[in-house]
């Protein structure tokens, strides 16, 4: 698990009722990936202890990705510190996959 150094609001909304969460500073967080998945869980320790997991399927995370890149395009310039943040956090997304995609073609040929 890795610490939270920003934030992260859940809210789920049912008929009848609603789940509203916060994990900030003190929470944590971690990544796992397989073959047709990935899943991110959030976790808040202490007394109020409460966990989050969000499971996406790759065909929907790349539409989420696709649909974060025209949101971007509509909105005011984002500040430096969090635009370098997110392009780091792209290039490594990059390289993660062209190396998979070089380990998948290789591991194939066998």
């Amino acid at each position: 698990m890795k610490p939270i150094i920003d934030k992260a609001e859940v809210s789920i909304d049912f008929p009848d009722k609603a789940y509203l969460g916060t994990f900030s500073r003190n929470s944590m967080f971690d990544v796992a990936c397989d073959a047709e998945r990935v899943r991110l869980r959030l976790s808040h320790p202490g007394a109020d202890h409460r966990t989050a997991e969000i499971y996406l399927h790759y065909y929907l995370l790349a539409d989420i990705l696709r649909a974060l890149a025209q949101s971007l395009d509509g909105i005011m310039p984002i500040d430096e510190a969090h635009l370098s943040e997110l392009q780091g956090a792209v290039r490594n997304l990059e390289k993660s996959l062209e190396r998979r995609r070089t380990t998948g073609n290789n591991q194939s040929k066998r």
